[in-house]
């Protein structure tokens, strides 16, 4: 026979163990609300794809075994993330660089209007971009970030 002690203390370490685990779920859906859906045509529709953050994709030839690049149209952003969309691959920012040396950009015949225009897009968490023209940058997409907010 086990001690009603035994048996009573045993009881509040299982009651808190089971409070601790019951706890650890709810961490993790808060990390379930970063994420980003792209999608092929304007409007949301088209084929598409989806991606938990945080993750950075240097290129898109091979998002879940299909070529991306230069593709996006449209995209959802989730409720804890930031989504950053590169032109570029490997995540360049070409003329923002070459902005900093505003000589070189006029003997290049490139305004400053066309340095601000090669930047990076960032869009902050619960967007809803329907057509990624309204940002001069359909089809443009070759490198992507999916950063998480806390």
């Amino acid at each position: 026979m086990i001690p009603t002690k035994l048996i009573v203390k045993t009881a509040k370490v299982m009651v808190a163990i089971l409070v601790f685990l019951s706890a650890i779920p709810t961490a993790y859906s808060k990390d379930k609300a970063c994420w980003a859906e792209f999608f092929q045509d304007s409007q949301y529709s088209g084929k598409q794809f989806h991606l938990d953050g945080p993750v950075q994709l240097e290129n898109l030839n091979n998002v879940h075994g299909e070529n991306w690049e230069s593709l996006i149209e449209s995209l959802k952003v989730g409720p804890k993330a930031r989504v950053s969309v590169f032109e570029n691959t490997n995540f360049k920012l070409t003329l923002k660089e070459m902005e900093k040396y505003p000589d070189l950009l006029r003997s290049l015949g490139l305004t400053e209007k066309d340095a601000l225009e090669d930047k990076e897009l960032i869009f902050i968490s619960n967007s809803m971009i329907h057509d990624l023209s309204d940002f001069n940058f359909r089809n443009k997409i070759r490198s992507l970030k999916v950063d998480c907010e806390n």
